[in-house]
C-alpha cells in the first residue's frame, strides 16, 4: 500500500522528521506521535509526502520548515522518479488537486479520499475539515489489523470509523472513497 499525503502549510519551526515538521490539521488528525509503534512502522513504509520543496519524501525524512509553493514543472521529476518505481497494490491518495497534478497515479489501483457533508440532503464539499478527516482516515488505516490490498478492503476498514461510499473508477478516473461527516 502507498499512502500519498500533501505537505502542510503550518509547520514546526524546528528541523526534524517530515511527519513532525508538518503540523497542519491533516497531521493533527493523523496524530503520528500517539500512534502505536507498529502503526508508525507501517506508516513509515507506506506514506509518501509530496513536498513543495523536497519532492516525494518519507515521513522519516529530516527536513527544515519552509515557505514555498509547489512548482509543478520543477517537482514533477523529483516526485515521478520514486513513485513510478513503486509497486504497491493499492494507492490511497489524500492529496489536494494541486499536488495530484505533480504525479498522476495509475487509476486502476488508486483510491482518492474525498470528504463531504450533507446539508438538507444535498452533498457539499468541505475544505478545512476534510484535511482533518483525511488524517483521521490514514490513522484508521495504519492502526487496522490488516493492510488493505484493494479499494473494497480499504472501504471495509474505514466503514468501522466513518460513513463512506466507494465509487468505482474507470479507464480514465481513479476509484473515489467518499467520507461523510
Amino acid at each position: 500500500m502507498l499512502i500519498l499525503l500533501p505537505p502542510s502549510e503550518k509547520k514546526s519551526t524546528l528541523a526534524g522528521p517530515a511527519i513532525a515538521v508538518y503540523t497542519g490539521v491533516l497531521y493533527q488528525g493523523l496524530g503520528w506521535s500517539t500512534l502505536p509503534k507498529a502503526a508508525q512502522n507501517r506508516g513509515a513504509k507506506a506514506i509518501t509526502i509530496i513536498s513543495a520543496k523536497y519532492g516525494a519524501i518519507s515521513p522519516t525524512t529530516v527536513i527544515r520548515a519552509y515557505k514555498e509553493k509547489i512548482d509543478n514543472a520543477k517537482m514533477r521529476p523529483l516526485v515521478s522518479a520514486p513513485l513510478d518505481k513503486n509497486n504497491a497494490e493499492l494507492i490511497i491518495d489524500c492529496r489536494s488537486s494541486t499536488y495530484q497534478s505533480v504525479w498522476r497515479s495509475p487509476v486502476e489501483k488508486t483510491v482518492e479520499i474525498k470528504v463531504f457533508t450533507k446539508v438538507g440532503g444535498v452533498k457539499k464539499t468541505i475544505t478545512h475539515m476534510s484535511k482533518k478527516t483525511r488524517g483521521e482516515a490514514v490513522r484508521a488505516i495504519l492502526i487496522s489489523k490488516t493492510a488493505p490490498k484493494d479499494p473494497r478492503q480499504l472501504t471495509k476498514i474505514l466503514k468501522e470509523s466513518f460513513t463512506c461510499t466507494l465509487i468505482k473508477g474507470d479507464q480514465s478516473t481513479p476509484w473515489v472513497l467518499e467520507i461523510y461527516i
